[in-house]
């Protein structure tokens, strides 16, 4: 049998300008984050296939990696079903290993835990463009928090990130899934219904106010209930003072204690933030993970389109670990799309020192192959970047490649 020289589907082999990109980030990442107070942790990429099925990962549990039983315990015949022939699976996110983590260390963590994940994860799905079946996460949490001061920290350490890196121009929405929960309950919608309205509201940027409109009316839901709801979309300012007049205009259905949280986020991350970017009160932001509790946030690239970082709180996570609920609240950024972005858009990293290429001529003498090592440790010593190689015979295209891979100094080495 002939062996496969390409990756498996939906994997992907990392060429070394985009490592050398990838190794950039992740530090500046980790130096960025550490300047918050964000310590580093680390869990397996294999985790109990019972956490992972828990109906806390939404669709991502349809994902999965799984992974059979070894040995005696892997029994074929006597399996009902999928589950019963695999005992852990491949992590598709970091939250998920977080709260097993935490619910099994807190007694050894400080309190609140400032968490910094950097990690694989792994998912099944379609492969596209930007989309791979094993991609990195980075998360940065916050458990042990109950305040509003989480969210604040996540949303100023995630932009710094995002500005020393160069980005400009982007735009972070925050919502909050009792808003959400208050504008469908005062339209008249059931609360066994939120679910499936939000799930079409998350579309909204996709097929507009009308779509959205035409596909909950074809599931059945009231006109006026629906009318009501998207006329409450018409009425709100993305700022602060959008958030007083929907208190105002809900009533009972919005508590004192959202609203004024939420006014509280955005005028704190406005006062403090440390780079130039928009913030902006987004009703119809939704957030897929079924997980989250309470407020919701997303970083969208308005030069390029879409998000590249999202998160929000997740109160009750841990507590299906404990029995009792910790407060958390979390920000992932997408690694693999602010790669493909730097990328695309001709990133070069930044302070690598000057790069020098010592070619040797063949059957160099050991005494001159000696004194190059010597002047090749010396530069290393000064800083710079110092490649010994061959002599190639085109010795023409050799240093043009030197050159384009960044070498601006070169040196022919020959015998006397």
């Amino acid at each position: 049998m002939a062996l496969k020289k390409k990756p498996v589907t939906g994997m992907n082999d990392m060429m070394p300008r985009e490592m050398e990109i990838r190794d950039y980030l992740i530090q500046m990442i980790k130096d960025t984050y550490k300047t918050f107070g964000f310590q580093s942790m680390e869990t397996p990429c294999v985790e109990h296939i019972e956490n992972l099925c828990s109906k806390q990962g939404g669709d991502n549990e349809k994902l999965i990696f799984k992974i059979m039983k070894r040995g005696q315990k892997l029994k074929i015949d006597e399996a009902k079903e999928e589950n019963d022939l695999a005992d852990s699976g491949l992590r598709y996110d970091l939250t998920v290993p977080l709260a097993r983590y935490y619910a099994n260390h807190a007694n050894e963590l400080p309190s609140p835990f400032k968490a910094l994940q950097i990690g694989n994860v792994w998912r099944a799905d379609r492969p596209q463009r930007g989309r791979f079946r094993q991609f990195m996460q980075c998360d940065i949490d916050i458990l042990g928090e109950p305040g509003n001061l989480a969210e604040i920290e996540l949303i100023l350490a995630t932009t710094a990130m995002l500005g020393k890196i160069g980005f400009r121009n982007f735009t972070v929405c925050i919502n909050d899934r009792n808003i959400l929960k208050a504008m469908a309950a005062y339209s008249g919608f059931q609360e066994g219904d939120f679910d499936e309205v939000f799930i079409i509201l998350d579309k909204m940027d996709k097929i507009g106010k009308e779509g959205v409109a035409s596909e909950l009316l074809e599931l059945g839901y009231q006109k006026d209930c629906v009318d009501t709801y998207l006329g409450l979309f018409d009425e709100i300012t993305p700022d602060a003072s959008g958030i007083r007049e929907l208190k105002a205009k809900l009533g009972e259905f919005l508590s004192d204690e959202t609203a004024d949280g939420m006014d509280f986020i955005l005028s704190s991350v406005d006062a403090a933030k440390e780079c130039d970017f928009k913030l902006k009160f987004d009703p119809t932001l939704v957030r897929g993970q079924s997980y989250y509790t309470g407020t919701i946030f997303e970083v969208v690239m308005d030069d390029f389109g879409g998000s590249v970082a999202g998160g929000g709180r997740y109160d009750r996570m841990i507590g299906k670990f404990t029995g009792q609920d910790t407060p958390a609240c979390g920000f992932s950024i997408g690694f693999e799309r602010i790669v493909m972005l730097l990328l695309e858009n001709g990133f070069e990293v930044p302070g690598c020192g000057e790069k020098k290429a010592y070619l040797l001529e063949k059957r160099l003498p050991k005494e001159e192959v000696l004194k190059v090592l010597s002047l090749a440790r010396a530069d290393r010593e000064a800083g710079k970047q110092v490649l010994i190689v061959n002599m190639k015979k085109n010795k023409k295209f050799q240093k043009e490649q030197l050159a384009a891979e960044g070498y601006a100094d070169i040196i022919e080495c020959y015998s006397d």
